[in-house]
């Protein structure tokens, strides 16, 4: 009888939890799984990596988000959310053209090599070899870089447009140019160059740039 009384007390004392695990914040997880991708990649990092870090159970992590692939998705948005060392959006900013760039530029280098999180961008060079079924994953990806390409020959015509790049400028080729830029910075920075390495790089491709500065003629 005592045997028995001992055991029940000690069941009763430690009720077995049930019901719905318990809540967790959304950006602090997607944090997590975002610095895994961002440091294995897709096809790298396996859901048993994605949980562990995110503190989640592999059925929390379908019922928040639904699978791998859409993960993924939100957490490319989220790296594009993160805060920059240069606060604002250099080129909704009014900034002449070749500032635009040198901003947006020398937060890439900072964001590349900051410690606190994997080296190189997310997007830059994400998912550019990939299993077929990952496919899909890929052209999403490819798309936001085609979207970044988009923004910098946007900008590029409207420096055209308000007089400080010269008219004969490619507005695309220019962009592309820049693009690759930002690649390479990315892939430098994953193989240990630093930020000063990088910015002393990005002036390379600003001098460039400036060829096709024109220069009011306060400033001649």
């Amino acid at each position: 009888m005592t045997i028995v009384k001992n055991i029940e007390e000690k069941d009763n004392s430690s009720p077995r939890k049930r019901g719905r695990p318990p809540a967790f914040d959304r950006e602090t997880v997607l944090a997590a799984a975002r610095d895994t991708f961002w440091q294995h990649g897709y096809d790298g990092s396996s859901i048993a990596d994605l949980t562990a870090a995110m503190g989640i159970t592999p059925q929390s992590l379908y019922a928040a988000f639904g699978s791998k692939a859409e993960l993924y998705r939100e957490t490319l948005d989220q790296y594009r959310r993160m805060p920059r060392p240069e606060p604002g959006n250099p080129f909704q900013d009014k900034l002449d053209t070749v500032t635009a760039f040198e901003r947006f530029l020398t937060n890439s280098a900072r964001i590349f090599t900051a410690p606190e999180h994997p080296k190189g961008c997310m997007i830059s060079t994400a998912v550019l070899n990939c299993a077929e079924e990952n496919e899909p994953i890929a052209h999403h990806v490819a798309s936001m870089r085609l979207q970044t390409l988009d923004i910098f020959t946007a900008r590029i015509e409207r420096g055209i447009a308000e007089g400080d790049i010269r008219p004969d400028a490619d507005p695309r080729s220019l962009a592309r140019f820049l693009g690759a830029i930002v690649q390479g910075m990315s892939v430098q920075a994953r193989d240990g160059a630093t930020t000063e390495e990088l910015l002393a790089l990005m002036s390379h491709a600003l001098n460039e740039l400036r060829t096709y500065q024109l220069l009011k003629a306060s400033e001649l």
